[in-house]
């Protein structure tokens, strides 16, 4: 099969593999479209440190179900499926229990720890994949399943009040899904990035406002989200919060966030809060409230035999919306 994996020095390799065979609770996937994603600029950059080395890049994929490994009953051949970020779990720690398996020191991760969807075929654990409706087109079902889900709980963690005023810090694939859930919803939403493309594209699914990255809120915000991963996106967000605001910060990597001032940024119950991984349960209610709300990404396809451009023109800010791989091309 053809695949991508990352070469050590910032760039991907396309290169001949055999097919991968699944194991227990295992299935194995033919890739029909895969999401690019920022975390796979991360992974192939080295700002994440490698956890194996080459790897295959990729954790929003949909896919249909070739085979399964011993075991394996949830799923059969030729069932839909969608692989993302969270591949497993201990099952057994004190997180797992108590349903915050996302916190899990043994949490595993597609495209980090075990090879994605950036080739024709990957290996998942059953019980981490999703059935995916019949009726969610492929290009609109992959950003869901890392974009969607990630952008879904910083939405939770924001904790916005009903009709609150929203700040999008960043308007990449997971915002711009964000974006969407929080409007339907009944939330006013400022955007502030650094792209006028994104800012044209904020405007254009009902965004109150688009302002450039550091420029001041026009109102004071009830909650805020920074997408993008800049450290000093973080006291801006927080000095643009009302009273009792919160701030989440979505991204998986940031750079060096700088110095707050207690009084500016944090005093009158300001909040500010991270967003790790997923749980499972996460992803099964935002593929559930997508469907229902009507949300629709805004997608930049690529061939799978482009992969490299794809990550490259993401890492340029050069996608619109959200970039996907087809393997079918």
């Amino acid at each position: 099969m053809l695949a991508w994996v990352t070469a050590g020095d910032g760039t991907l390799q396309q290169v001949d593999r055999p097919l991968p065979v699944p194991g227990a609770g295992e299935v194995l996937v033919r890739v029909q479209v895969c999401g690019v994603c920022r975390t796979d600029l991360h992974v192939r950059d080295g700002d994440l440190p490698p956890h194996r080395s080459p790897v295959v890049p990729g954790h929003e994929v949909v896919g249909t179900v070739a085979t399964v490994g011993g075991g394996v009953t949830r799923f059969r051949g030729g069932d839909r499926v969608g692989v993302a970020w969270l591949r497993s779990t201990c099952g057994a720690c004190a997180w797992c229990r108590r349903g915050a398996e996302n916190l899990c020191p043994e949490s595993r991760y597609t495209g980090w720890d075990a090879d994605g969807g950036y080739a024709e075929y990957l290996v998942a654990p059953a019980a981490f994949a999703y059935a995916l409706p019949a009726d969610l087109p492929g290009e609109q079902a992959a950003p869901l399943l890392c974009a969607g889900i990630i952008g879904y709980r910083a939405l939770r963690r924001a904790a916005l009040p009903p009709g609150g005023r929203l700040g999008v810090y960043g308007f990449g694939a997971s915002a711009h899904l964000t974006a969407q859930i929080a409007l339907a919803q009944g939330a006013e939403v400022h955007v502030l990035t650094r792209d006028p493309a994104a800012r044209q594209l904020a405007l254009e699914l009902g965004a109150a406002s688009a302002g450039a990255a550091y420029d001041a809120a026009p109102v004071p915000l009830d909650s805020a989200i920074v997408f993008a991963p800049a450290g000093d996106l973080v006291p801006v967000a927080l000095a643009a919060l009302d009273r009792g605001g919160t701030l989440a910060v979505a991204g998986i990597h940031l750079t060096e966030v700088p110095a707050l001032d207690y009084q500016r940024h944090l005093f009158r119950e300001r909040t500010l809060t991270s967003v790790t991984s997923n749980t499972r349960a996460d992803g099964e209610e935002l593929l559930r409230l997508a469907t229902r709300l009507g949300v629709a990404a805004t997608v930049t396809p690529y061939p799978l035999v482009r992969a490299a451009d794809a990550l490259d023109d993401l890492a340029a800010d050069r996608v619109r919306g959200a970039a996907v791989l087809r393997a079918d091309c």
